[in-house]
């Protein structure tokens, strides 16, 4: 029985609610099931059976049913990387995202990548966007440009000091090409990379290959830009050496020659009132080696795969705006969304029928980014889909033996099943218990990673 003094602090629907769940008869199995998932916030609900029988003689090995499950269903992690819509969930992805990004600078056997890509050049860059206008901000010296200066969490920051002027349209149109921006620039930085070795980019790539992890973060003005691991491999890709010419000053010189290259750029035309608009990154360019080991220096692997883990799990939410798709202008004000994200949502539904094909106004929750926020090159390291099928693996493996079935090859068992969708999400008081489940599985790992690391 869970102590329900810790909750004492609820309204009382939900403390009813709760008390209601905790005192039912199928309690300890719906806790059983929320540690399953992880402590999800939004379950997904399914209702149906599996049926496991040997091939061979027909008998029955194992046979479940929801039927006997609380309320009749069994609840599944809902897999939601937004920290803002599912704390539990997003905390594995952002796990994935670290071993994904950490694999692919430090190695892992179990993923083709051997511990010798640490001797490969690699560099964390940052890619800002330009300016749409002066915001409030906090200067390393002195005060912002309004002449107040702004604590850590003023809701202010990153807001325009002139929204008549500030350039709303060219803000969400940047967010919606910057992934064909960042397409722009690793296609000019091969170019770069040739022309340093003195070589065509087809001898280039028959010589060296190019790989990076990246992960998208909105700032508070709402623009998007992108943190990267810029990788140099040898042909093959992280299992074979990078050529002799090859250095970290080299692919930092590169780095800069690309992201600042009159080629690296987007236009995009001029319609009914709307100028034409040439996009290019920010002159914030940041560059810098990343270190194996620590020596003194903040950019060592084990930094650079925490800091874009963190950043996986987040979107524009951090900036004022929606987790969700807005469907009418309307769920801005039920939302109490603030003036700086309104108007850009509203800049991208004014764009969308300007620019159809963009989509706009689909994507005017992220601001008009319709990327992904997490992406990598096709060798830079494990995916997170096989990160995902080793865990499944890990947890079949887990119930085979519990189930006693580690004496039948798997080719011999024959599995059928039924599954039906049956809604999602819980109870007021569910959910109040499955925030209190997350917190304590959440502190548990934390402890034993501390532990692990003593």
């Amino acid at each position: 029985m869970t102590d329900v003094a810790a909750f004492a602090g609820l309204d009382p629907i939900t403390l009813g609610d709760l008390l209601r769940v905790a005192g039912s008869d199928g309690f300890d199995r719906w806790q059983d099931q929320i540690r399953r998932t992880g402590g999800c916030a939004d379950p997904i609900h399914l209702t149906g059976w599996s049926l496991a029988k040997d091939k061979t003689t027909g008998e029955t090995l194992h046979h479940y049913s929801t039927e006997g499950e609380p309320g009749g269903r069994l609840r599944i992690a809902c897999g939601n990387r937004r920290a803002s819509r599912c704390p539990a969930c997003a905390f594995t992805y952002a796990g994935d995202t670290y071993h994904l990004i950490r694999t692919g600078l430090a190695g892992d056997d179990r993923h083709d990548v051997p511990a010798t890509v640490r001797d490969h050049p690699r560099v964390f860059a940052t890619f800002t966007a330009p300016s749409f206008g002066p915001v409030h901000n906090r200067p390393d010296r002195g005060h912002c440009r309004c002449g107040a200066h702004h604590s850590a969490d003023d809701p202010s920051l990153g807001t325009a000091l002139e929204p008549v002027t500030y350039d709303y349209a060219g803000a969400v149109l940047f967010n919606n090409y910057a992934g064909d921006l960042w397409m722009r620039f690793t296609n000019r930085l091969r170019r770069e990379l040739a022309a340093r070795a003195g070589c065509s980019q087809r001898q280039f790539a028959d010589t060296a290959r190019l790989s990076y992890g990246k992960v998208a973060e909105f700032q508070r003005r709402g623009a998007v830009h992108f943190h990267a691991v810029i990788r140099l491999d040898g042909p093959d890709g992280p299992g074979t050496p990078p050529p002799s010419w090859v250095s970290v000053g080299l692919l930092t010189d590169a780095v800069h020659a690309a992201a600042t290259h009159a080629y690296t750029s987007v236009s995009v035309p001029a319609c009914e009132g709307q100028p034409v608009r040439t996009f290019r990154w920010g002159t914030q360019l940041d560059v810098r080696p990343v270190k194996a080991f620590g020596d003194g220096a903040d950019i060592t692997e084990q930094a650079v795969a925490s800091y874009v883990a963190k950043y996986a799990t987040k979107a524009a939410e951090s900036t004022g705006t929606l987790d969700r798709r807005v469907t009418e202008l309307a769920d801005l004000d039920r939302h109490h969304v603030p003036d700086h994200a309104r108007r850009l949502i509203t800049a991208c539904r004014d764009l969308d029928d300007l620019y159809p094909a963009r989509r706009l106004w689909a994507w005017a929750h992220m601001l008009g980014f319709r990327g992904h926020f997490s992406t990598k090159s096709r060798r830079y390291s494990t995916t997170l889909g096989e990160l995902r099928q080793a865990r499944a693996d890990f947890r079949a493996a887990q119930e085979r033996e519990a189930l006693g079935l580690d004496d039948h090859e798997p080719d011999t068992v024959l599995v059928l099943a039924d599954w039906q969708y049956a809604g999602h999400g819980h109870t007021p008081g569910e959910s109040a218990l499955a925030a209190s489940v997350a917190h304590d599985l959440q502190l548990n790992r934390e402890t034993a990673r501390e532990a692990l690391h003593d």
